[in-house]
């Protein structure tokens, strides 16, 4: 195994008919493209953080961009380890010049470094992320100094839609923009001068539809995929912002009932994995869900669901989402209209660490589902991804997990951020599911947790699903999965009678026949 996680390229360029290697570059980390016009080699440099071309014919390599003009990756990184960049938009005809973006704009970029890379698009001034739609499927690269179509993102509101904008004339013709989600992506016909797109919203479905030209003021909805959902309560979502314990200002998703009353007490259950925020206009069918509640059918049945993002210190996964899962939950309570003793939390995967993390220090939750968790980081980071073989270091020193240290120069992260060891501070009912066909988290892990409860005397469930993946796969095993968390959620935070599954130890000759609901 290679001491180092991060895999570096050597690039080499061949001339075909002498066989010869005309140039080598060697230690890159990200691979370069080659421009359509085949004169430059493309690059991002996460080391310096910087664009970087190589014009073949003149065996030139030059920066062309640096971080004094704009931020070209992503600046709020909270992984340990170089961040992403936002990437390319598209190349101009002869590769004359590339589109760059940065967090919110279009950049011209000179390839040959000869001309300072120049602003297009008002991003910065208006909160507004401006992103380059294709249309034109034969050719990779933009044609002239044609007007292209942006999709645009307010970063406020989450409100998208649509503009034009005239490189030449450095002008916008905006199209539409309203409290939908528009397709990032349409299909244009160009002889007939139609294209085709979808829009959504939590309440709306993304049917299609069809524009006879690109002005959109012709507008036909072609699809009508769910008629009958006018007869459903559906609920409705809010984006809500909170001050967290570091003085930051942070947000979350806010699901309510459809006919919610703010004078009522109601349930919430909370659910997160990350950050959700952005997909505010998301629509969410009523379906089961292999892994995450779904919040049409919990709000329709009378629960208010909480999303809030998490930014996460490195070191410190586990306080993280404590601190400010905590205080939006203390925010929302705030507000009156949930029972602050009926609050549950649910969550998978890294969800399902993070809630047994917080379920070692809070006592704020009347119940918890944890689905596949992570429990003891120092037997986890020593395993590997059963599915494909690889190494699961690369999640703590690098990843997701973010503790940016090895095992050995670090055991006090390991420990501090594992919640097995802390076991006896849980006061909360715990459904764990892992199933033992887990390519990604080992399923060992929600054995530990649930042995461990089970071992201190406290209420603790667990679901393994045969045969199947990280999550359930199969339909009739969703479904299973979704019946007996909603009877699990009901029990404890609404009051219903506990199902026979949850009161009664089932043989192993039973299961799959003795279903205990």
């Amino acid at each position: 195994m290679q001491k180092k996680i991060k895999t570096k390229f050597d690039v080499y360029i061949n001339n075909a008919l002498t066989n010869n290697n005309l140039v080598g570059i060697k230690g890159l980390l990200n691979l370069p493209s080659l421009s359509p016009n085949k004169q430059y080699l493309l690059w991002f440099n996460p080391i310096d953080t910087t664009w970087n071309s190589y014009h073949i014919a003149d065996n030139q390599f030059v920066k062309i961009t640096n971080n004094k003009v704009a931020t070209f990756y992503d600046h709020e990184n909270d992984q340990p380890d170089y961040p992403n960049v936002y990437g390319v938009a598209t190349w101009l005809d002869k590769d004359e010049n590339v589109l760059i973006y940065d967090e919110l704009d279009l950049w011209m970029v000179d390839p040959s470094g000869k001309m300072s890379p120049y602003r297009l698009t008002n991003g910065k001034e208006t909160h507004t992320e401006y992103r380059y739609i294709h249309l034109d499927k034969k050719n990779n690269y933009l044609v002239g100094r044609d007007s292209i179509l942006l999709h645009t993102t307010d970063k406020n509101t989450y409100e998208e839609g649509y503009v034009w904008y005239s490189i030449s004339k450095n002008r916008f013709y905006p199209i539409v923009k309203e409290n939908l989600s528009y397709s990032s992506r349409i299909y244009f016909d160009k002889k007939l001068k139609t294209a085709l797109f979808a829009k959504e919203s939590f309440l709306q479905y993304p049917d299609l539809q069809l524009v006879n030209n690109l002005n959109f003021n012709k507008l036909e909805k072609i699809s009508d995929v769910n008629p009958q959902q006018k007869n459903y309560n559906w609920g409705t979502i809010e984006l809500v912002k909170w001050i967290d314990p570091d003085g930051k200002l942070t947000k979350g998703l806010l699901v309510k009932p459809a006919d919610f009353d703010p004078n009522k007490k109601y349930p919430m259950i909370v659910n997160f994995y990350e950050k959700e925020s952005d997909n505010i206009l998301r629509h969410r069918a009523p379906e089961p869900n292999r892994s995450s509640i779904n919040y049409v059918f919990y709000a329709s049945r009378g629960y208010v669901i909480f999303n809030p993002d998490i930014t996460y210190k490195i070191g410190y996964p586990g306080k993280s989402a404590l601190d400010i899962v905590e205080s939006g939950v203390k925010y929302i309570l705030s507000k009156g209209f949930v029972d602050p003793n009926r609050v549950g939390i649910q969550g998978h995967s890294w969800g399902g660490y993070q809630i047994a993390y917080i379920l070692t220090k809070s006592k704020m939750f009347r119940c918890a589902e944890s689905g596949a968790p992570v429990v003891n980081m120092t037997s986890a980071y020593g395993g590997i991804r059963w599915e494909t073989g690889l190494s699961r270091m690369f999640q703590y020193e690098k990843a997701q997990s973010r503790l940016g240290a090895t095992l050995w120069e670090n055991p006090k992260l390991y420990l501090e951020n594992s919640p097995l060891f802390e076991m006896d501070k849980v006061t909360t009912p715990v459904l764990v599911m892992s199933n033992d066909k887990d390519g990604h988290v080992p399923w060992y892990q929600g054995i530990e947790y649930f042995m461990a409860l089970r071992r201190l005397g406290k209420p603790a469930w667990l679901l393994n699903y045969n045969g199947e993946p990280h999550w359930p796969v199969k339909l009739q095993n969703r479904i299973d999965f979704n019946i007996r968390m909603q009877q699990y959620f009901d029990y404890y935070l609404k009051d219903y009678n506990m199902t026979s599954w949850m009161s009664e130890e089932m043989k192993s000759y039973e299961k799959g026949i003795n279903l205990g609901y």
